[in-house]
């Protein structure tokens, strides 16, 4: 590997040298999706002197692209992995001390660190998840559930899990922070968001927001087609008040325009995380903002953080199904233990 980022370094010098752009790189970064070179230029060398040669500098690298990014007072040239690896979610929870309440881990960062997302967070509240099939879309909103589930005592946070295709969010049903099993026929899904809806209600009338209440959906467009007017209705509602009830919303589509899935549904989501899209318009429709360059995802768990305008590059972390199931078993099991059991408290529980 050494051999390989080394021949790789001085080929990027090579083809800045042959158009008279003398630099050095001096360091860089391996993360599991990409290798990011930190590149030293002299005064006076414009960014989009480099930028314009990124294409010739993919080719001498044999790499499928190539971005040259500006972090703080540094230059730096990332090209993809030629076998991006994957982030393990367990490993990854085993190696964080401290995972703040409903803050679902996210995956790493360019730099390898640890990423969460603070849901309670009057800037954040509710997240949307957007990109094309096969991106990652459901294994994202997998991972956030398990996580949340496995750093919050049940009687502090609950989840509602609705899932259409049946098989999203199967692997999680034995989790005991569920309202119910993951919902998946349309009548039910709307049942369940009406009654969430006068649960949000009864807490806005007694200034009261907990347990949290976070609320998964897969596919949300084919979802809104179904469910009409009615299941519109409710998700509307649920998103602009539901942060000051305790009620959360993370929600995975393609296509998050406002003729897809209503204008006052895609206002109230001020989080995307955005995986791989086929052009810059989907792009910019996918994360709100234009120049976030999801276009140039590779997907297989690579996303973008885009909140604010601004956006975080992270690998995914991943939960297999057959590791999703396990976990929530033994997180049943532990919920169900006497020790564990007495002096809980009430927990609000809806089980149809």
């Amino acid at each position: 590997m050494r051999r390989l980022l080394e021949f790789q370094a001085n080929q990027i010098e090579m083809v800045l040298s042959s158009h008279k752009i003398p630099s050095r790189v001096v360091g860089g970064t391996v993360t599991p999706h990409t290798v990011r070179f930190q590149l030293a230029t002299r005064m006076g060398t414009r960014i989009s002197q480099i930028q314009r040669l990124s294409e010739e500098i993919a080719l001498s690298l044999e790499a499928p692209s190539c971005r040259v990014v500006r972090d703080n007072g540094r230059l730096n040239i990332e090209i993809p992995r030629a076998q991006p690896a994957k982030v393990a979610l367990l490993e990854l929870c085993r190696r964080l001390a401290y995972v703040p309440p409903c803050s679902p881990l996210l995956g790493v960062d360019e730099n390898g660190t640890p990423l969460l997302l603070n849901l309670t967070s009057p800037d954040v509240a509710h997240a949307l998840i957007c990109g094309t099939t096969g991106s990652g879309k459901t294994a994202l909103a997998r991972t956030m559930a398990l996580s949340l589930a496995m750093h919050n005592p049940q009687r502090q946070l609950q989840l509602l899990l609705i899932d259409p295709k049946g098989r999203s969010f199967a692997c999680l049903s034995a989790l005991p922070h569920l309202l119910c099993p993951p919902v998946t026929e349309v009548r039910d899904i709307v049942d369940q968001l009406t009654w969430l809806m006068s649960e949000m209600e009864r807490r806005d009338a007694q200034g009261s927001n907990t347990p949290r209440v976070m609320l998964f959906i897969d596919e949300l467009a084919d979802l809104l087609m179904l469910g009409g007017k009615e299941l519109e209705f409710a998700l509307t509602r649920l998103s602009q008040r539901g942060r000051e009830a305790g009620v959360h919303l993370v929600a995975c589509t393609q296509k998050p325009t406002a003729a897809v899935i209503g204008s006052l549904i895609k206002a109230n989501f001020p989080v995307r995380l955005v995986g791989s899209v086929t052009s810059p318009e989907e792009a910019k429709i996918a994360g709100g903002v234009s120049g976030t360059g999801a276009e140039r995802l590779q997907g297989r768990g690579a996303f973008l953080l885009v909140l604010k305008g601004q956006s975080t590059r992270f690998c995914a972390a991943y939960v297999s199904p057959t590791e999703a199931q396990g976990e929530a078993e033994k997180l049943r099991g532990t919920a169900l233990s006497p020790k564990r059991r007495a002096g809980t408290g009430l927990v609000l529980r809806r089980v149809k």
